[in-house]
């Protein structure tokens, strides 16, 4: 938080925000500019208010979280902010108090003023990344499945035919663009999204997760396809005619469809640590659409299609038994999901690695574990420092009786001296303390010394 109010309305405000947390360090802006680069850049991990800034230490602010590879925002309303909002990577303005200045220098504009507002582009933003990144996995499983499924049924079929005609190949090539984009893309933003750490500037779109996916889920289907191919006459005891044929070729269009609809369910979630693929489903209306139309789409091509398709009507249990390959694509994703973590032996990035998300220098819990040592120590220092002076205090004592036993009790001069204070028989007067000795080094000098011609004689 960078204000131009004093140091402690600051530090209150931040506290409020949830800004200012135990540890963070909060400074003026006349002790930031007092820095040198070096000084700064060794400030700055724990660095959460700057108060009595002026607009050349915001831009100051930018350019060193530029230096260390930071995504810098910056937020202002004034002329004098709009050096700071150009040269930040994302620059706010706000859109009722703002300068027309600001404005053009700015990068987003806030209507209202709020800074909620903030937090509702950054959820946007970040569930449109997921989009794409859910768009893109699923279009590369039924590209690779695609591809290899013709080409190897082509090569290793008797007749020289594929397992899916051009026509088909059409219509799943607009399953896979068009309605996949529609289904995977209008999921709005959820509150999860705010929860993971940011992603790294140059991090790859394509995590290692999505990769096993991808090629978990290719050759699963393939495999399955190639099954049906060859053995889905005995599997649907369906005769070895041109009839039976007919309705097998059918069958593996369908379930190849049903495969393409279910593994959508399964690329709504992309995370590592998400494993319920059906979160919140019935709150994304645009995705059940979607896929209501894909299978009365398919419903109407595999019954009516004919010539067009290659397709022959099914009857209901051989939809059942399509159904229940193309569901097959669920099990096997969450099996996917729990395999291990290899994406070092493969030089990719993986969605929890470093290169992937952008952590702190000095995480929150370090701060707070450092302060929370420092208060253990200087408890421990206060503690000891009153320990020590009882300590000082009791020896004291002891040493001033000690040399009243010793020294002073021994002496003719202090003894008459104490005689003469001790009250008369016939006089009633309160009991009166011991002789201090702490200002009597003078006599003890003395007694030692009578002491001692005591010795010699």
């Amino acid at each position: 938080m960078i204000t131009g109010d004093n140091i402690e309305t600051a530090r209150a405000i931040a506290r409020d925000a949830g800004i200012l947390t135990k540890g963070g360090q909060a400074i003026t802006g006349p002790q930031w500019r007092a820095m040198s680069p070096e000084e700064q850049h060794a400030v700055l991990p724990r660095l959460q208010v700057m108060a009595r800034s002026s607009p050349m230490d915001k831009q100051i602010m930018v350019q060193r979280l530029q230096e260390r590879n930071e995504v810098v925002a910056m937020t202002g309303d004034g002329t004098n902010d709009s050096p700071a909002l150009k040269l930040a990577d994302v620059g706010f303005s706000m859109g009722i108090a703002g300068t027309e200045v600001a404005k053009e220098a700015s990068d987003i504009i806030l209507m209202d003023d709020d800074f909620k507002s903030i937090v509702k582009a950054l959820r946007w933003g970040r569930a449109v990344n997921d989009s794409v990144r859910k768009f893109l996995q699923f279009q590369l499983t039924v590209n690779i499945t695609a591809v290899l499924l013709t080409f190897i049924s082509s090569v290793f079929s008797a007749d020289g035919q594929s397992a899916l005609t051009a026509v088909q190949l059409l219509w799943v090539n607009m399953i896979m663009d068009t309605l996949a984009a529609l289904a995977l893309a209008t999921e709005g933003p959820t509150d999860a999204v705010l929860g993971r750490p940011p992603q790294q500037r140059n991090s790859a779109l394509i995590t290692f997760e999505m990769w096993r996916m991808i090629i978990g889920q290719a050759i699963f289907q393939v495999s399955i396809n190639l099954l049906l191919l060859n053995h889905g006459l005995e599997i649907f005891h369906l005769p070895n005619t041109a009839a039976g044929v007919a309705v097998l070729r059918t069958m593996v269009f369908n379930s190849f469809v049903f495969l393409q609809v279910f593994n959508q369910i399964n690329c709504r979630r992309i995370q590592p640590n998400e494993f319920n693929v059906f979160a919140n489903i019935h709150r994304d209306s645009g995705f059940l659409l979607v896929q209501v139309f894909i299978v009365a789409a398919q419903w109407l091509i595999v019954t009516y299609g004919g010539i067009a398709f290659s397709t022959v009507p099914l009857t209901g249990t051989q939809w059942v038994g399509t159904l229940f390959i193309g569901m097959l694509s669920l099990p096997v994703g969450l099996f996917i999901r729990f395999l291990p973590d290899l994406s070092a032996c493969f030089g990719l990035e993986s969605a929890n690695s470093p290169a992937q998300q952008h952590l702190p220098e000095i995480s929150a819990a370090r701060m707070r574990m450092e302060a929370s040592v420092k208060d253990v120590q200087h408890a421990v220092k206060f503690f000891s420092a009153i320990r020590n002076s009882q300590q000082a205090r009791v020896i004291g004592q002891h040493a001033e009786n000690y040399i009243e036993n010793n020294f002073l009790s021994n002496s003719p001069s202090v003894t008459l001296a104490r005689a003469s204070t001790l009250p008369s028989s016939d006089t009633t007067v309160a009991p009166t303390a011991a002789v201090s000795t702490s200002n009597s080094w003078t006599r003890v000098k003395k007694a030692v010394d009578q002491n001692n011609s005591k010795d010699s004689v």
